[in-house]
């Protein structure tokens, strides 16, 4: 019944990714059964000689706008049927280990949704990384994706590696058992983003990395209609 409502909603939403995983490997496990995690792309999929910072930060927000009025709807069909869940923060709450309480990503990964590029994003089959992840935990149990266990990423590709401005990221190939600080060093990006505090009034949003990368570029440039 419930995973049924789930899918109704996202009938809405036709472009955006969604799957469900368990959280056998999540702090979460013991109150929350499982994940619903979805990707809303970016309205204008940028590419490298599109991109512009502005239009990068733009598409994030848009996407976030998707994802709010996705989780309000969510949030009223489970209050609804009295379904326990949490939304747990997208972002870190501090800035000494830049980890938040529940990894989308991770999840994301368990779910099918795709795998964890050399830029230490999500990368899914249909978009490349021009994606904004959101989650939900659940307590119910679902028809779980098959897990996504090892990058899909050309061996070769270094695109997003070698235009990413700081020099923060390895070329490291993911799997399952990468660990963050072995693709990204992630507290040098966070500290070039910040610099732009004072004139953005917010981090650079910098996508570079997202822009340049092959994978999804057949809809690239264009305005999806979510």
């Amino acid at each position: 019944m419930i995973q049924e409502n789930i899918r109704s909603i996202f009938l809405e939403y036709p472009e955006v990714i969604y799957g469900f995983t368990d959280l056998a490997y999540s702090a979460y496990a013991d109150t929350y059964a499982s994940a619903l995690v979805f990707a809303v792309p970016y309205g204008e999929q940028l590419t490298i000689e599109t991109y512009t910072e502005e239009k990068f930060e733009k598409g994030i927000c848009d996407a976030r706008m998707i994802v709010e009025k996705i989780g309000t709807q969510l949030k009223e069909m489970l209050d609804k049927y009295g379904v326990k869940y949490h939304f747990p923060p997208v972002a870190q709450n501090n800035e000494t280990d830049l980890e938040a309480p529940f990894s989308f990503k991770f999840a994301a990964v368990n779910a099918g949704i795709g795998w964890i590029g050399k830029n230490d994003v999500v990368i899914t089959e249909k978009y490349g990384p021009r994606v904004r992840l959101s989650a939900i935990l659940i307590n119910e149990q679902f028809d779980y994706g098959d897990k996504i266990i090892k990058s899909k990423c050309l061996e070769d590709c270094k695109k997003c590696v070698e235009i990413r401005p700081c020099h923060a990221l390895h070329n490291v190939q993911w799997t399952l058992d990468t660990v963050r600080s072995d693709i990204i060093d992630y507290r040098l990006c966070n500290e070039k983003r910040s610099l732009y505090l004072k004139t953005h009034g917010r981090k650079n949003a910098c996508g570079l990395c997202m822009a340049v990368c092959p994978v999804g570029v057949c809809v690239s440039g264009t305005v999806l209609p979510l």
